[in-house]
């Protein structure tokens, strides 16, 4: 079974992101943000030319994939709904049901996903790279579904640990309504 991973740039230093995709065995890494930097400085490793370095480095190869992200509208759609609940980019446990359906209409249902499975490598497997440290918290939790549901993907979530920075996290967040790791999502419709 072909694998796709998820993995996001908060609560990781360089280090352990680059340690959590070698030990995971992932060679590629597609990067489906609209923008591809983080502001400060914590997280400057995670701009696109310093990761791109740092993934040459370790033998991953690198791709962006823009087509796969939000626009800047649907990213503001979920900001508002993040502060009616209290909660900032990197504190987000789930994305919004409208973001959800939204996201799933205008840009899932219509970008092909065809030639990102065809360009999956042979050795290892790719990881979608976003932001937010959850993967219910981020698109890439809603594409890799769509492999998975399509596709036949197994789905691995690759998270910091909360009690060790950039160790792979097994249950995704402490959360009783977030898959395992090895659970395929299901997105809200």
């Amino acid at each position: 079974m072909r694998r796709i991973a998820t993995i996001g740039v908060y609560e990781f230093d360089a280090e352990s992101f680059i340690e959590t995709l070698d030990t995971a065995g992932v060679t590629k890494l597609i990067d489906i943000r609209q923008r591809r930097d983080v502001r400060g400085t914590q997280y400057a490793w995670a701009n696109a030319n310093r990761l791109q370095g740092l993934l040459s480095v370790a033998q991953i190869s690198y791709e962006h994939h823009r087509e796969l992200a939000p626009d800047t509208e649907l990213r503001h759609l979920q900001y508002r709904e993040d502060g009616r609940e209290g909660v900032g980019k990197r504190s987000r446990v789930r994305l919004a049901p409208e973001y959800v359906r939204r996201y799933t209409e205008e840009i899932l249902d219509l970008v092909p996903l065809d030639p990102l499975v065809r360009q999956s490598p042979v050795h290892g497997f790719a990881a979608l790279m976003c932001v937010e440290a959850a993967a219910q918290a981020c698109h890439r939790s809603l594409i890799a579904a769509r492999l998975a549901e399509r596709y036949g993907f197994e789905i691995v979530h690759l998270e910091p640990s909360r009690s060790r920075p950039g160790s792979v996290h097994p249950n995704a967040e402490d959360v009783d309504d977030l898959p395992l790791a090895d659970e395929s999502p299901t997105p809200e419709r």
